[in-house]
């Protein structure tokens, strides 16, 4: 097949973005199976200036051509940033200001050119995450042939009627996980015919579970989170339940963060948090491999990717009982538990560092999950089910 993935940014050193991540690495791996697999993206790298720096062109990367466009310039940061803080808030929001919240999104003329002009050729176009103007455009360029890969969560910009239309008009729409597909089927009445459920692949790993400690100087047990450090993401909350369990339970355990973004570390904390900040996945495997538990805090995922990881490096998870998708991943893999308030983080956070045969036979079972559901042969099989049709 002949393909175009489209997603903001080109995840590569430094650019940290989960669903454009998934989007690469899909791509990648369909473009090794024999497909010609082109990948069209901006020239930004930062997600909050979108400030063009990559020079536009293309180039080769692995078994994908990049192509880089200009983010439009001439964008009204100060329209789209009141309309995004009246839709994030959940105020109601007239139809003509949704679409001008579109447009003053990041965006690439550009891009849309080359897709008139080149989409044609294309068997399906592919493009992700939902949120993006670059999205809601570029898919409504050739509709016949192009599928939406959402990465959708349960947040007020969902709700909106042009992200319904934008569900409507594509070919089709792929998603990450069951409870992602029932959410738009829920809030867009979306004929479950439309979706199908892909997923991503993930390759086995091999790290020394003693090595990220030994080169920290870390002794103590210790607790991890991976990604991003926002509210959004629960690391706020993830700090202030660490530090009440400390108190209460008086274990010295210590929080490795990996991952970008600012976090203000409690003053009764410090000394206690490890921030290492950006690392390889070399490195963040092997913080992975040492940890007692993996913990994911957010309510607002589409798709647990650090979880699956930290399956496959032998370490069960705590998650938040708020995720729909992270606690159905929880439990269809048998690979970790999950609280909603503290005491419940509490009892499940002792148990999984007292209970040597609980911790094994969750992180077994997460790991044989994943092995079983998430291999790139699978995920490529169930893609061109859905896009092939």
């Amino acid at each position: 097949m002949k393909l175009a993935f489209i997603a903001p940014r080109f995840p590569e050193a430094g650019v940290v973005g989960g669903a454009e991540t998934l989007i690469r690495n899909l791509a990648d791996y369909l473009g090794g199976q024999g497909n010609e697999v082109h990948f069209l993206t901006t020239c930004a790298r930062d997600h909050h200036t979108w400030k063009n720096e990559i020079p536009p062109g293309e180039k080769t990367d692995g078994h994908l051509t990049v192509h880089f466009f200009p983010v439009n310039e001439d964008r009204d940061v100060s329209v789209f940033l009141r309309l995004q803080e009246q839709v994030s808030s959940g105020k109601d929001v007239s139809r003509s200001d949704q679409e001008r919240w579109m447009r003053e999104s990041v965006n690439s003329r550009a891009l849309e050119a080359w897709l008139e002009a080149e989409g044609a050729s294309f068997d399906a176009i592919i493009a992700g995450p939902y949120l993006y103007g670059i999205t809601y455009h570029a898919l409504r360029v050739h509709p016949d042939r192009s599928w939406l890969l959402p990465c959708l969560h349960d947040e007020a910009f969902a709700y909106q009627s042009v992200i319904k239309d934008l569900f409507h008009q594509v070919k089709g729409v792929l998603f990450n996980s069951e409870p992602e597909q029932a959410l738009a089927e829920r809030l867009y009445d979306l004929p479950h015919q439309k979706g199908a459920i892909v997923g991503m692949g993930l390759e086995p790993i091999k790290a020394d579970a003693e090595a990220f400690a030994a080169r920290h100087g870390i002794t103590q047990p210790y607790v991890l989170y991976a990604g991003r450090r926002e509210p959004l993401k629960g690391t706020p909350l993830l700090l202030d339940y660490v530090n009440t369990f400390r108190l209460n339970t008086q274990r010295d355990i210590k929080l490795v963060l990996t991952g970008s973004g600012d976090i203000d570390i409690p003053r009764e904390l410090e000394g206690h948090v490890i921030d290492v900040g950006f690392v390889s996945e070399q490195e963040k495997h092997e913080a992975m491999a040492g940890a007692r538990v993996f913990i994911h805090p957010s309510v607002n995922e589409s798709f647990g990717i650090v979880l699956l990881e930290s399956w496959l490096a032998g370490t069960p998870a705590l998650v938040h009982a708020k995720s729909e998708v992270l606690k159905f991943q929880c439990k269809q893999s048998g690979g970790g538990l999950w609280f909603r308030y503290y005491p419940e983080f509490e009892a499940m956070l002792l148990a999984l560092l007292d209970r040597k045969d609980l911790h094994g036979q969750l992180a077994s079972a997460g790991n044989a999950y994943v092995r079983t559901n998430f291999t790139w042969s699978s995920v490529a099989a169930r893609f061109l089910a859905a896009v092939g049709t």
